[in-house]
């Protein structure tokens, strides 16, 4: 089980590494977000304690139309919560009046870009790390040539003066 939870966490980190990935947060027409409603559940309990089993189908893994109905209400208030501020459980109280709706101040689903997150490219500076790019490429190919080049020259002249010996040499 520690290991199942493990690799759970690893997954979720994972996705949560991709959603910031460069390509995704400079687009305006795109974007990945990670939509945390099922991070911290837990199973629901019936009024004895015990799981509530209403949530689940016959196989007692997957949800039953109750449980897809909370997970679709628990997903659809996640995106439109901003980013930094969703919620991350679910309390499965099978209540249609916790749906949340979209308003006037905030009619969209919310990303890493209208959740004022992210620095505006427009107001930001120039990118001082633009040539950091290049510079780094030109260094290590330079460093690379310069290397390969040197053990060449090295091996080459261990070749031409071989380490003298003990049986090679005539007395």
């Amino acid at each position: 089980m520690q290991e199942l939870k493990q690799m759970n966490w690893n997954f979720q980190s994972g996705i949560s590494r991709l959603s910031y990935w460069p390509q995704y947060l400079q687009r305006e027409d795109f974007a990945v977000v990670v939509q945390p409603f099922f991070q911290n559940t837990l199973v629901p309990l019936n009024s004895r304690g015990s799981a509530d089993l209403t949530f689940f189908s016959e196989d007692c893994f997957h949800f039953s139309e109750r449980g897809h109905a909370e997970m679709a209400i628990a997903l659809w208030n996640n995106m439109l919560e901003p980013v930094g501020q969703k919620t991350t459980s679910n309390n499965f109280t099978h209540s249609r009046t916790k749906l949340k709706c979209p308003s006037p101040e905030s009619p969209y689903l919310h990303t890493l870009r209208n959740s004022q997150l992210l620095q505006d490219h427009s107001e930001a500076g120039p990118n001082v790390l633009s040539w950091a790019v290049p510079v780094a490429a030109g260094g290590g190919l330079v460093l690379g040539v310069g290397t390969v080049m040197a053990w060449r020259a090295l091996r080459g002249h261990q070749r031409e003066n071989p380490p003298i010996s003990l049986r090679t040499m005539s007395f």
